[in-house]
């Protein structure tokens, strides 16, 4: 890997909080005016790039947090969401409800938004909800198109 000098080092470590070019840039010094060229130059030089994995190697390594400890972290929590938990009162009594029925049954309460909250990070992980764009016509065929040619008369008077 190429060296750095110190003002590269830190866009790498400025970079790596919130991945965003131009504020690292900014952060670690450039000119605010020229902070997204600038990045785009940074991160298209190849120690840099490689600055950046080695970095994110260290923190992954450091940190214990991978992409598998994510994931296991939104099911642990989807399950934990799809829990039926009884209601209580202030005095951690049941709460009771009148069923359908007409009996009575203690309250419970499942958090369906965080559920499905974690069922759509699962989901955009594992691409099942990439926006689809058709660019055809119907049935995937070509786009119909029509020339419209508007005809004039003409009156032989001169138009003012």
């Amino acid at each position: 890997m190429g060296k750095l000098t110190a003002q590269q080092s830190r866009f790498v470590d400025e970079y790596l909080i919130d991945l965003n070019g131009t504020q690292a840039a900014i952060r670690a010094g450039y000119s605010a005016k020229t902070a997204n060229v600038k990045a785009a130059q940074l991160l298209a030089k190849v120690n840099i790039q490689e600055a950046i994995q080695e970095r994110m190697n260290y923190r992954q390594e450091r940190t214990q947090i991978d992409a598998d400890f994510v994931l296991h972290g939104i099911v642990k929590n989807i399950k934990r969401c799809e829990q039926a938990e009884p209601v209580l009162d202030r005095n951690g009594d049941h709460v009771y409800v009148s069923t359908d029925e007409g009996d009575i049954a203690p309250a419970y309460k499942y958090d369906a938004n965080s559920a499905l909250k974690g069922y759509e990070l699962l989901g955009k992980h594992l691409k099942l909800f990439t926006e689809k764009h058709e660019h055809g016509g119907p049935g995937g065929g070509p786009v119909e198109t029509v020339t419209r040619v508007e005809l004039v008369a003409a009156t032989g008077e001169d138009e003012e």
